[in-house]
């Protein structure tokens, strides 16, 4: 049934076909999702709780097909926090206000427009290349992980559009090893395949 989703998150639209007749309909939005780390959902507690198999992991993230997963941009590990840490947590919090956090966010969206006329999750290859330009380093980088983690076309430049995103939430122009690397970390799935 996720499997619906894949071309509504690729072209931000959905086709409906029925006899001689084809509707197309806007469809973009934002997926938020969560899934447990294994079927008991205790997968790396520090408490040792988990039972499950390596395969029995397998099958249950095998459920989430690649090409679904190539689409989504970020999917990391959210470790369980102990009570004392969720307190602790909660009084911290991130250092500056939700209006400081907000204007560095639509800094960024209209640095995006100014730059490409729309918002970097929507560049195409093309314009991926013209406004996401790497140096040789990130370049490397970039190219060192995709071997590695046998990573998709489309993986690969959905690395590449959050790292531009990451920079332009920094306010710098130019996609650093930071960035790439930052983006890389984000796609936990695609280290755990």
């Amino acid at each position: 049934m996720l499997e619906v989703l894949r071309e509504p998150l690729e072209n931000g639209r959905i086709t409906i076909s029925r006899a001689a007749r084809q509707v197309d309909f806007p469809a973009r939005f934002q997926l938020i999702a969560a899934m447990n780390p294994c079927p008991c959902g205790y997968l790396g507690d520090a408490g040792g709780r988990c039972r499950c198999t390596p395969d029995q992991v397998a099958r249950y993230r095998g459920r989430l097909s690649g090409p679904l997963l190539d689409r989504i941009d970020l999917h990391i590990f959210v470790p369980r926090l102990e009570a004392a840490a969720l307190s602790a947590a909660a009084a911290s919090g991130e250092d500056t206000s939700s209006a400081v956090v907000r204007a560095r966010v639509v800094a960024a969206r209209a640095r995006q427009q100014a730059r490409g006329g729309k918002p970097n999750a929507q560049l195409g290859p093309k314009e991926l290349e013209r406004d996401g330009a790497l140096d040789d380093a990130c370049r490397q980088l970039l190219a060192t992980a995709a071997t590695r983690l046998a990573l998709s076309a489309r993986a690969y430049h959905r690395i590449l559009k959050v790292a531009r995103t990451i920079a332009d939430l920094a306010g710098v122009e130019a996609i650093a090893t930071a960035h790439i690397a930052e983006a890389l970390r984000y796609r936990q799935m695609d280290v755990a395949a």
